[in-house]
């Protein structure tokens, strides 16, 4: 199984050396980073600290290959080191990345069953899911002071793990019942969920998040509770909720789902996720806050730090990276950035000779998988060139989930515009097989154009709003993503896709 894997992990690894996220700065001093550290949808952080390094992970959902694992030296810049899974099993939710003796793991719930997957280095090569057949959700690993291993889940309960950590060495336990949230706060449910464990002096910390995860700007919150046993009995924190939002004018919404860690010697992070006001289809952002400890053994948020304000940063930044999503589709891998939705089938496409080949699948935008990128500004340009071999349909789309999308596509000879899934010819008889497609995303209204020779562009009479395409509108938990399609048989040929941030 591992040994399988091994040609996949060469693969992530070459091509993630040509991207690395980009983050915002303070301009007024480089000593402060402003939040996101990833923007765009990275939701449900689990962080973890290796010696002087720092790894991420994030859900990944319907996004194929998933778990992608990023690595930092300073919190602020990340780059991506491995998707480690490529094998579909359904929309993964809320990870756990840990390291337990010499080996990695990746702990988390898809399918209404719990999975691991496990790695050697943390580059991999990554085994194949390992189903540990039992239910609940977002697992958090801890052990205890005799090495013995234990899991977690958003139930408030626990199973003990064989020393392997791939299999449930026991029963459910339930020890924790949360903390109780005041009936006045407008809150979508109780909903406790993301349990993150780690001990400091003589006490194991609790940290979920309570709320409902969408909903009310206010719902979501990050709560505590401590123990002298991982296993309880858990005492609330008197400084709960450790963050909220208070109203609906804050800029940063519904955030929570929080892990607690130590930098460096005394130095303590919180990494967590929220939605940015006006911008909600974006998705959850991770955000990251300072932490203090109180003479009582308890911790919490400085009061002079805001989360959309400057933050000193956690330490000296070690490179300073700049993310951009542009790709000619050189060399023979996909770059990083793209994702496809409900499947990972490597047959369906080619990257060779600066382009990437897709074939056609399915009738519409909704079953035909595309593959997706994650636009990080509020205001974008993005073009593709684009060739129709056979019977296919090719398009430049945003696509939100297979019940929401729009877009700008071309058959052989037309162009045509799709307006939250309906579509039609918009321009009859104007290309022979090869076409630029063009989106113009402001504040989320998007123009669409066309062009013969990739310079005179012609906009289309359609445009679309996309703001509503998000969670609280059309459940799901995903984000409003650039999608290249290929519909139908045939084959789509990509080249020179470009991004362009408008300021």
């Amino acid at each position: 199984m591992m040994k399988k894997a091994y040609s996949t992990v060469i693969f992530f690894l070459l091509m993630f050396t040509l991207d690395a996220q980009y983050q915002k700065y303070n301009n007024k001093s480089n000593n402060y980073f402003l939040n996101p550290i990833f923007s765009g949808d990275y939701p449900d952080p689990s962080i973890m600290v290796d010696g002087d390094d720092f790894y991420i992970v994030h859900s990944s959902f319907e996004y194929y290959p998933g778990l992608t694992i990023w690595h930092s030296k300073d919190l602020i810049n990340w780059t991506p080191v491995v998707s480690a899974l490529t094998k579909y099993v359904g929309s993964v939710w809320a990870p756990e990345l840990v390291r337990y003796k010499d080996r990695y793991y990746i702990y988390f719930p898809a399918n209404n069953t719990n999975y691991v997957i496990y790695a050697d280095s943390i580059q991999g090569p990554w085994s194949d899911p390992v189903d540990l057949k039992i239910g609940n959700i977002d697992p958090g690993h801890v052990m205890d002071n005799l090495g013995k291993r234990y899991l977690y889940f958003s139930s408030g309960g626990f199973v003990p793990l064989f020393d392997d950590g791939l299999s449930v060495n026991g029963s459910f336990r339930h020890v924790y019942d949360g903390w109780p949230i005041p009936r006045d706060w407008t809150m979508e449910c109780f909903c406790m969920e993301g349990p993150k464990l780690f001990k400091r002096g003589e006490y194991y910390y609790l940290t979920v998040a309570e709320g409902g995860t969408a909903g009310p700007a206010t719902g979501h919150m990050v709560i505590s509770a401590r123990s002298k046993s991982p296993l309880g009995p858990w005492e609330n924190s008197p400084y709960n909720p450790i963050i909220r939002a208070k109203n609906n004018t804050e800029k940063w919404w519904s955030v929570g789902h929080a892990t607690i860690f130590e930098a460096s010697c005394n130095n303590w992070w919180m990494v967590f996720h929220g939605y940015e006001k006006d911008y909600y289809n974006h998705g959850r952002q991770t955000l990251l806050l300072p932490i203090e400890w109180t003479k009582d053994a308890w911790f919490k948020v400085p009061e002079n730090i805001k989360v959309d304000e400057p933050i000193k940063l956690p330490v000296k930044p070690f490179v300073i990276n700049k993310f951009t999503l542009n790709d000619n589709f050189e060399g023979e891998t996909l770059s990083p950035q793209w994702k496809f939705f409900g499947e990972y089938d490597t047959s369906r496409f080619k990257v060779y000779s600066n382009s990437l080949i897709l074939k056609g699948k399915g009738y519409s935008v909704a079953d035909c998988s595309p593959l997706l990128c994650m636009p990080v500004d509020h205001s974008y340009m993005v073009q593709v060139e684009i060739e129709i071999k056979g019977n296919a349909v090719g398009g430049l789309v945003l696509f939100y989930s297979p019940k929401a999308y729009s877009g700008i596509l071309a058959d052989s000879h037309n162009i045509l515009a799709n307006l939250r899934g309906w579509q039609f010819v918009t321009e009859k008889d104007v290309i022979h097989e090869h076409v630029f497609l063009r989106l113009k995303n402001m504040d989320n209204t998007v123009d669409m154009y066309y062009s013969k020779n990739g310079t005179d562009w012609i906009k289309i009479e359609n445009s679309v709003e996309v703001s509503a395409y998000h969670h609280n509108v059309l459940s799901d938990f995903l984000s409003l993503r650039i999608g290249l399609v290929s519909i139908g048989e045939g084959t789509v040929i990509f080249k020179s896709f470009k991004y362009e941030v408008i300021r």
